[in-house]
């Protein structure tokens, strides 16, 4: 057995001249030219497929090499696969050619061996070179070309891959960085197996999720929760970003910007522990990437107004005056393009290279005292209460029960709900669920509350735009109107809210 340890990136059919350029001084012990034909097997029900195990058998020249990847994690980009190859003599795949510990024990191999067919095939060009590393390491290179074809259907594949054949994970990360360094690669996470079952099943693609609870078990330290809310983000970001990649669909987006904030909490969360000079580049870049996103809430908002030639404003004089200007203003933000070139540029697929290998590596070991690893060593249970209670002070103080709030007040505050209730994604998967959720919702529909009366906001810029003074007035109106409907429904979420009894001890 071998463990495959890999990163791959997306790229366009002309990044093989940039490709070429960047390894133009790199050491190279060895590279290649071929055509790789494989054809990937399962059972008509998936087995295979439902226990993350991928079966294919790969010809080249006259060789046929059948290889068995079984499940593994992959952390922005980075795949880690246990992998077993053994030469056949034809393309019929002989299972009990893999050791018996290589299959999970709810497999039946003897039956997945009697009902495997044929799924799907890639074929590709594979350009290929092996690089010595400064460091003594060594790197496989790949640039592959063709297509994934299943059911009369193909796909392309342009694809870049590092696979790590000695030395240390960091010499990936090192390569990979040089690569991307003028742009024109994104990370990927999904697999050309992965590619194949969607084309073989008729898959269009992945569904727009909101951020679900970290897994989280009161036997893990502090420091495992800390990266299993990093990976979890991670995971998050990158899932959403494929579906804007193949959809682009703005949602996905806003999904992207709810991991970095999450991912911001957690440093947050954790800086008692964990200084902040240990995250300050990061820190520094996530930021940038959030000033690059912060359209985001505008754009939706303007799209919802617009909705149905903008039904919402049907009884305002001025409806089309400002649909117009809600149009033109909607032309001055970010178009899809701008937003592909953003998810390819260097600086982006650097930082998720930087933040990937700061995880894998625990970059924040080297700045840490021997108090600080004692108590991240800690249980996370008490470290969970004592967060959640303080977040619920703040909460209490943010949103006081015997005051009367304006929206000025809500807005203001809506940056600290998000952030008590990102504590709570990463915490309250310790505490029982009906309680955590009956708590959770009044706050949920706040916040709720908060981003439907910003979502007012694009019609506040335009009211003193109005030519006709009695168009102002009427606009005037019309918003007061549903600040006070929205900030009469927030009132109760907010009293609601307040008396609940907190779910943790």
């Amino acid at each position: 057995m071998e463990t495959e340890i890999e990163l791959k990136f997306f790229v366009s059919p002309e990044f093989s001249s940039q490709l070429l350029r960047k390894i133009a001084d790199a050491k190279i012990l060895q590279q290649s030219r071929r055509q790789l034909g494989n054809v990937y097997f399962d059972t008509p029900d998936q087995i295979l497929r439902q226990h993350d195990i991928g079966l294919r058998v790969r010809r080249y020249d006259d060789v046929f090499v059948q290889t068995l990847k079984t499940a593994g994690r992959v952390v922005a980009g980075l795949h880690q696969r246990p992998e077993y190859n053994a030469e056949i003599s034809g393309t019929a795949p002989d299972l009990s050619l893999h050791p018996a510990d290589a299959w999970p024990e709810t497999v039946d191999v003897a039956a997945v061996q009697q009902q495997l067919t044929p799924l799907f095939s890639t074929d590709f060009e594979r350009q290929q070179w092996l690089i010595a590393m400064p460091d003594g390491s060594q790197i496989e290179l790949a640039f592959d070309q063709g297509e994934v074809s299943a059911n009369d259907q193909s796909n392309p594949i342009c694809e870049v891959e590092l696979e790590l054949k000695s030395g240390q994970t960091d010499a990936l990360f090192t390569l990979a960085r040089d690569l991307c360094s003028d742009g024109g690669m994104r990370l990927g996470n999904l697999s050309k197996a992965a590619r194949g079952y969607r084309l073989a099943a008729g898959y269009l693609g992945d569904a727009v999720k909101p951020l679900g609870f970290v897994p989280v078990q009161e036997s893990d330290s502090i420091e495992s929760l800390f990266v299993r809310t990093l990976e979890h983000a991670l995971d998050h970001w990158h899932y959403h970003e494929q579906i804007f990649a193949e959809r682009l669909e703005l949602p996905a987006l806003q999904e992207i910007y709810q991991a970095l904030c999450l991912i911001r909490q957690t440093l947050s969360l954790f800086g008692s522990m964990i200084p902040r000079r240990a995250s300050a580049l990061l820190r520094q870049e996530l930021n940038w990437l959030e000033g690059e996103l912060d359209w985001i809430d505008e754009y939706l908002s303007i799209e919802r107004l617009l909705a149905d030639k903008g039904y919402a404003l049907k009884k305002l004089n001025a409806r089309k005056a400002i649909v117009k200007q809600l149009k033109a203003r909607k032309d001055e933000l970010p178009e899809d393009e701008a937003v592909m070139t953003l998810l390819e540029s260097s600086r982006y697929c650097g930082l998720l290279l930087d933040l990937s290998r700061w995880i894998l590596s625990r970059g924040w070991q080297p700045f840490l005292d021997d108090k600080a690893r004692e108590r991240l060593a800690g249980s996370v249970k008490g470290f969970a209460d004592t967060v959640l209670a303080k977040s619920w002070q703040e909460l209490e103080e943010s949103f006081p029960q015997a005051r009367q709030l304006s929206r000025a007040d809500y807005l203001d505050q809506q940056p600290r709900l998000q952030r008590n209730l990102l504590s709570g994604i990463c915490l309250a998967g310790l505490y029982e669920e009906e309680r955590r959720a009956s708590f959770r919702l009044p706050w949920l529909d706040l916040l709720q509350g908060i981003e439907d009366l910003r979502q007012l906001e694009p019609i506040r810029a335009l009211q003193e735009l109005q030519e006709d003074e009695e168009d102002r007035r009427q606009v005037a109106k019309w918003l007061q109107r549903k600040e006070e409907s929205l900030i009469h429904a927030m009132d109760q979420s907010r009293q609601i809210g307040i008396e609940q009894a907190p779910y943790w001890p």
